[in-house]
């Protein structure tokens, strides 16, 4: 058993999200959004790197050798899977591993309002899931990808960096590529997805502009295309996906969105009420005729209004789904104010008065 198994372990049993290596720090576990130090000696550059060769392959090495940072998934019969991301830095080297659950949870199990479930049921289009890293889009996309894979007969074309969860084939016929593996880049291997007959095709990241469009190509000739993207509500999905494109297309980017986009999940991990746990908590942007108008004339600055009374069409503001978890008392208050966007009607909540503005009494 490779040695760096015993912290892998100990980071899964304590259900941690995230175990970190570093030269000069013990090894650390994130817990729910902390991280704390294991009780180990700091970690000299030899010895890391003798841990973390322990479980590269040749090709690996030499990539890394070379000075290429690596993303790739470690399995381990032992402690699990993981997605590793392997860097240099100022003081040597470093290793984030994230745990990858073998269960991949349902949508209701996740917390994700019924129109999630209505973006995936479409025949083509765009879906979107965004939020920045480590909030849960990798599983989120996932559980739209075993719903699809338990219900429907498609052939579903996954591009990942590196492969998470592992789907096997049940009424769909699901194919994994890992980019860095069985190909290149994102948009070379939604180049050769779409030459192979898919139904939908999962993209791991739109990382890029060439990646944006072919993935809108994709989505305009009759496929369902799900995604990602670093970005933190629907309105900001919008701007860079049009801000992505050169200014000639731009107008033709924004009519593809108006046309095509079924809706964009934005979401944030807020603590649960018990501190045990973190809970998605998702803005929902459904693509109406009125919000494609909006988009098709430029005026996606007018869209966050429509949100606030779209919840009868299912969708909900971050601030709105915030609440409706504070009042069903699921989430912790604290976290909850940190999250906002309009903190003012979350101060009532609060029971950390550190957080609060501080009022100045002195009188000048």
């Amino acid at each position: 058993m490779p040695r760096i198994d015993a912290f892998l372990k100990l980071g899964r049993e304590q259900g941690c999200t995230d175990i970190h290596f570093a030269v000069g720090r013990p090894p650390l576990l994130r817990n729910l959004g902390d991280l704390i130090p294991i009780k180990y000696r700091d970690l000299t550059d030899q010895e890391l790197e003798s841990l973390i060769f322990e479980i590269l392959d040749s090709h690996q090495k030499t990539r890394f050798e070379d000075g290429q940072d690596i993303d790739f998934a470690y399995h381990s019969d032992t402690v699990g899977r993981f997605r590793v991301s392997l860097f240099r830095k100022v003081t040597g080297m470093g290793a984030a591993f994230r745990l990858v659950n073998t269960d991949i949870p349902s949508l209701h199990e996740l917390g994700m309002p019924p129109i999630v479930e209505k973006f995936i049921d479409a025949h083509q289009g765009l879906v979107l899931v965004t939020g920045a890293t480590g909030t849960g889009k990798s599983t989120t996309l996932a559980s739209m990808l075993d719903r699809l894979n338990r219900n429907r007969r498609l052939n579903i074309i996954t591009l990942e960096d590196p492969i998470e969860y592992i789907h096997h084939s049940q009424k769909s016929l699901v194919v994994q590529r890992e980019i860095g593996t069985h190909v290149d880049t994102f948009a070379n291997g939604l180049r050769a997805a779409l030459r192979e007959d898919p139904d939908v095709i999962l993209v791991g990241e739109l990382r890029d502009p060439e990646t944006i469009i072919m993935a809108m190509t994709a989505a305009e000739t009759g496929h369902l295309v799900l995604g990602t993207l670093h970005t933190t509500s629907a309105t900001k999905t919008l701007d860079r996906i049009i801000d992505a494109a050169p200014i000639e297309q731009k107008a033709q980017v924004s009519n593809f969105l108006a046309q095509h986009l079924q809706g964009v999940i934005s979401q944030k991990l807020v603590k649960t009420i018990d501190g045990r746990g973190r809970k998605a908590i998702v803005e929902v942007f459904a693509n109406t005729p009125a919000i494609a108008n909006l988009i098709s004339s430029g005026k996606i600055f007018q869209i966050p209004s429509i949100l606030q009374t779209g919840r009868d069409k299912g969708m909900q503001t971050m601030d709105q789904a915030l609440l409706e978890a504070l009042q069903n008392k699921t989430i912790d208050p604290d976290d909850a104010y940190l999250h906002a966007t309009n903190k003012q009607q979350f101060q009532r909540f609060v029971t950390d008065p550190d957080l609060l503005p501080q009022i100045d009494l002195a009188v000048s």
